[in-house]
């Protein structure tokens, strides 16, 4: 009998190590009286906030008070002390103490002040915003941990499109670990006392992860999407014998074979559930496991075509080429170049 593979949380996690996940905290926000804050979308952060990455989503933890958090074309959502909010797509948004109050002015500040000891202070009171303050705990109406999660989306990300435009993290669901820590997190944050900058990149990277792993237990299985195809008992099979060995030369019908199903209806089933044909998804696989392996910069560019399933290094060129504008050798440069930029 073959060994079982656990289906939902072995490709969780090759993506979430592949796509180089990376996390800060930067902003503790004192809140008093009625106030609200707008950030642009995260393209237009990014460079102020995490110079150099491919995809930025923003998070907001409530340590203190209520607000809302409000997104063109969804729903107000309300947040409880203790909640916390993603925004995986990097959308614009409001976060406030009402629905429907306008933004205070904050100009182009965060550019300049991008070099500053992290967290940054910041005070919203009486619809005003004050850099680089902070009030008192005991004056502020609602406190706000404001952070920043990195990943790269290329050659294959499949997760982030697979969340929703607002993943809400209600307190009474964090699991018993995620609560003191952030408790921590937020009196460092306050405290500024050497490390936690190291200490916050940490507990963002926890939260994420945290929050990927209850919408995908939230599920059903036969959600569309990425993760919902990771639920399915066939589909999700597959994926992870894909994940398993992507240098194995998988065809169609061995995959039906594996997980008891025809050639037709894996086919089917996988395109209805992950949106793309069983060997796409092989082929973008095997050009993320590639990224990783040229950024780890120990194998020649022949050796990586072995190791993710091409029989010639001209073949694993063109391929990712195609998946990312640039031959192998040259995207490992800029990767390393960014490294040295950043």
């Amino acid at each position: 009998m073959e060994p079982q593979v656990n289906p939902l949380l072995d490709p969780l996690s090759d993506v979430l190590r592949s796509v180089r996940l990376r996390g800060s905290a930067f902003f503790h926000v004192s809140c008093r009286d009625q106030w609200c804050a707008y950030a642009p979308p995260s393209s237009e952060l990014a460079p102020a906030v995490m110079p150099g990455a491919e995809h930025v989503l923003e998070y907001h933890l409530f340590a203190k008070g209520e607000g809302w958090i409000g997104v063109d074309g969804e729903p107000p959502l309300r947040m409880r002390e203790g909640d916390i909010v993603m925004l995986p797509h990097g959308d614009a948004h409001t976060v406030s103490s009402a629905p429907g109050l306008p933004p205070a002015e904050e100009g182009d500040w965060l550019f300049s002040r991008r070099g500053d000891p992290k967290p940054i202070p910041i005070t919203y009171r009486g619809g005003m915003f004050e850099p680089s303050r902070q009030l008192p705990v005991g004056d502020a109406s609602a406190i706000i941990v404001c952070g920043f999660i990195a990943c790269d989306l290329k050659p294959f990300n499949p997760l982030i499109d697979a969340l929703p435009r607002l993943l809400h993290l209600p307190s009474e669901g964090v699991g018993a670990w995620v609560a003191p820590m952030l408790e921590h997190a937020v009196s460092e944050s306050s405290d500024r006392r050497p490390g936690t900058a190291a200490l916050l990149q940490r507990v963002s990277e926890m939260i994420f992860v945290d929050g990927a792993r209850r919408y995908l237990d939230a599920l059903s299985s036969d959600a569309p999407g990425w993760l919902g195809a990771l639920r399915d008992r066939h589909v999700g099979r597959a994926i992870t014998l894909m994940h398993g060995d992507p240098a194995e030369p998988w065809t169609l019908e061995e995959l039906g074979r594996r997980v008891g199903l025809s050639r037709s209806a894996l086919h089917e089933r996988f395109v209805a559930l992950a949106g793309l044909a069983p060997m796409q998804y092989l082929a973008n696989w095997r050009m993320q496991c590639g990224a990783r392996l040229l950024r780890e910069g120990r194998l020649s560019v022949a050796s990586i075509a072995q190791e993710v399933g091409y029989d010639s290094e001209a073949a694993f060129s063109r391929a990712f080429k195609r998946a990312t504008g640039l031959p192998p050798a040259t995207w490992r440069r800029a990767q390393m170049q960014s490294v040295v930029t950043t």
